[in-house]
């Protein structure tokens, strides 16, 4: 085990930034119209100056007009690029105007749970971690966790982590972790190799259980159909990193 700390929200001192260009978030986004609102607003609530940018992978059903009427900036392009190209562009965007101190990543499917992800900014601010990665305290969905189980394999096999939330996307991390993470590994490998390049390059990863609900895929046809493209691009990730 290498670098890992587990631990509940309540231990975890709450350190808002209040000063602009403290603190960046990225959220990223495709077809979240119904969600991305109250995202954003909770986010907002919590980080009242940090700036917020929305990544949105091409949606078709008015994710970006729904973030910038939340108050975001969007960035998208015409056709998706996938989660991890995507997230890459919209944070060379956030670190274009000057480096804040700490970058917040999360998913547009949160909701109003998005708020709790104040300890995961504070983790990172005082100093426990250079990469602060949120474990979610409640399992909604999910299939028979092949996917998980690979890329938690993926991560002990490339850099000896053991990771509890290997693709969790609600990540808080310093500048200099960024830099050293970009660009992101393609679609939905971003996660894993974003922890395997920071532990790789001797930044301290740190995970935390928070209590945050999101879109959970079931065992359906479309959630089999979403898995198969995860361990697709997990295995890409794995791969250019062997």
């Amino acid at each position: 085990m290498r670098g890992k700390r587990r631990t509940g929200r309540q231990n975890v001192p709450i350190v808002s930034p209040n000063r602009p260009d403290a603190l960046a978030v990225v959220v990223a986004a495709r077809n979240e119209a119904d969600r991305i609102g109250e995202t954003v607003a909770a986010l907002r609530e919590a980080f009242p100056a940090a700036a917020i940018w929305v990544a949105d992978d091409a949606s078709t059903d008015g994710t970006s007009e729904a973030a910038m009427t939340a108050g975001a900036q969007v960035v998208s392009r015409g056709r998706p690029h996938g989660k991890g190209a995507n997230v890459t562009a919209a944070a060379e965007a956030a670190l274009d105007g000057g480096e804040p101190e700490v970058v917040l990543l999360c998913d547009g499917d949160l909701g109003s749970s998005a708020g709790a992800l104040a300890p995961l900014v504070a983790a990172v601010e005082t100093g426990e971690c250079d990469l602060a990665v949120a474990a979610f305290g409640r399992r909604v969905g999910g299939g028979f966790g092949l996917a998980l189980g690979f890329a938690r394999w993926s991560i002990r096999r490339l850099c000896g982590f053991e990771a509890g939330a290997p693709i969790s996307g609600q990540r808080a991390l310093r500048p200099e972790v960024l830099h050293a993470t970009l660009p992101f590994a393609s679609g939905y490998g971003m996660e894993i190799g974003m922890t395997v390049d920071a532990v790789r390059a001797g930044y301290r990863v740190g995970e935390y259980e928070l209590d945050l609900s999101h879109r959970a895929t079931g065992r359906t046809l479309a959630g089999f159909v979403h898995r198969g493209q995860q361990l697709l691009d997990f295995g890409s990730a794995y791969v250019a990193r062997r």
